[in-house]
């Protein structure tokens, strides 16, 4: 059997396997608080599994080794924010938003914010809600981009058959299963990914350590050979520039701190305060061991192909892995790149499909029949990933890292906002927040059109807007009502 047969069959058989397993677990659902939260009764090691899985989706194994493929040691502050944030939010906020979610009995990110600020809960589920589905698209744009780029780059199919082909295999089972079987396939596509992220650097390091004739024989020497923009942490840059170049990589940070709804709801669906420990546990050390094998493997494809020899630099992973792997066992672990598209990619399609039944268009009076409700969920779920499918032919960069840096800045430095000022400052109110989620939206969205994120990255200043919009606001406009605390 050729290398490409062997490969066709291993993914083939893999999503295969992964489509049932999502529809067995989709048999489990019977009302929309189980398609929504899995009836916020996820244990520990599920909901650590499912939410790193959906973390990291194809930014974090096409994106992230494509940046350091790219730039070298520059990404190292990448990797440290998103880390960073990442710890924060499990020793810090995920059992906080646990306990509120038990408390508020809530099915959405945008239900919670607007129980616990009850004096404005219709025009915050809206707004929330909104600006959550509108920025949602070009994520799930950006994983059916990331299915096309690795199809792509192991069979030769063009991008866009390769994006519709992952649109085939994520759909079934997320509009059947909706929140448990997102959560469940999560769960073997993380252990695939951190074996992939784990074991390629270290055969990656020996490979190129015993094979004559490469680029480079070691990392370090790689990045040596690359230029001297490689091997330097501001790459090469100074002063200033360099104190820009160092928190545009940093500001992943400030995304983490509960403002990404698909991540939030993993912690909101744990299912008590020992599982929210052992979650905890398992989500950080899932992360440190995944965040150093991203970078390591862009840096070994300097090593094996040069700075220059890729035409794509988030083609790296597969390529790498089929330069060291067997074609069969290479396959294998290049799913795990396709995991974290489709664990991403589901999660988000579910979530969209979740504010928008519940939030944007409830259903009409006389209409809460719980196998009604599910329906209709599940009809949402279709039409957003159909529209999401669309927008990915449109978007006018290919770059996945660029998107998802986008939806990071208008989602998660907007809502990290929003969700710290709600669980520690009594004095933040519903029009605060409207007021917050508003100015962090046009900031990101005009920052953008303007060119400015080439300047400075509206990661960092979203965050910072919003909070002074949301500080000033809480001050300068009355509170309606009562807190709803």
């Amino acid at each position: 059997m050729g290398q490409q047969m062997q490969i066709l069959a291993v993914v083939i058989a893999y999503f295969s396997l992964l489509i049932l397993w999502g529809i067995y677990q989709g048999r489990k659902v019977k009302t929309s608080c189980d398609y929504s939260i899995a009836g916020r009764s996820l244990p520990g090691w599920a909901a650590a599994l499912s939410e790193r899985a959906t973390g990291e989706s194809s930014w974090a194994l096409l994106g992230l080794p494509g940046m350091a493929y790219a730039t070298g040691l520059v990404e190292v502050w990448t990797a440290l924010g998103c880390v960073a944030g990442i710890v924060t939010a499990w020793a810090g906020l995920a059992w906080r938003l646990r306990d509120e979610a038990e408390r508020f009995r809530v099915n959405t990110f945008s239900e919670y914010i607007a129980r616990r600020h009850g004096e404005m809960e219709k025009p915050i589920r809206a707004v929330a809600s909104l600006t959550i589905v509108f920025f949602f698209f070009f994520y799930v744009g950006a994983q059916f981009l990331g299915g096309g780029k690795t199809l792509f780059t192991l069979f030769g199919l063009p991008e866009q058959w390769g994006m519709l082909l992952t649109a085939l295999v994520i759909v079934p089972y997320t509009i059947y299963g909706g929140f448990r079987s997102v959560v469940y396939t999560d769960c073997v596509q993380a252990v695939l990914m951190i074996v992939t992220l784990v074991v390629t650097p270290i055969i990656g390091i020996l490979y190129i350590a015993r094979t004559p004739g490469l680029f480079a024989a070691t990392i370090p020497a790689a990045l040596k050979a690359a230029g001297p923009n490689y091997g330097s942490l501001t790459g090469a840059a100074s002063g200033f520039a360099a104190g820009v170049m160092i928190m545009a990589g940093f500001s992943w940070f400030f995304g983490y701190l509960g403002g990404q709804p698909q991540l939030s709801m993993r912690f909101m669906a744990i299912k008590d305060p020992a599982q929210a420990r052992k979650a905890r546990n398992i989500g950080i050390a899932w992360t440190l061991a995944a965040y150093g094998g991203a970078l390591a493997i862009g840096w070994i494809g300097i090593a094996i192909f040069g700075p220059a020899g890729l035409a794509d630099q988030e083609h790296v992973l597969p390529a790498v892995l089929l330069k060291l792997f067997p074609p069969a066992l290479a396959a294998v672990l290049i799913s795990g790149a396709i995991a974290a598209m489709v664990s991403t990619a589901d999660s988000l399609l579910v979530l969209s499909a979740s504010e928008l039944a519940e939030n944007l268009a409830p259903p009409r009076v006389g209409g809460s029949d719980p196998a009604a409700c599910l329906a209709r969920s599940r009809r949402i779920t279709a039409m957003l990933a159909a529209v999401a499918l669309v927008l990915a032919y449109l978007m006018p960069t290919r770059l996945i890292f660029t998107v998802v840096g986008y939806v990071w800045a208008g989602i998660g430095g907007t809502f990290s906002v929003v969700i710290l000022l709600t669980l520690f400052w009594k004095r933040y109110h519903g029009r605060a927040v409207i007021a917050t989620i508003a100015s962090g939206l046009l900031f990101t969205v005009l920052w953008s059109v303007s060119g400015m994120n080439a300047r400075l990255t509206s990661r960092l200043l979203t965050f910072f807007v919003a909070g002074a919009v949301a500080v000033a606001a809480s001050y300068l406009l009355p509170r309606k009502g009562s807190a709803g605390n």
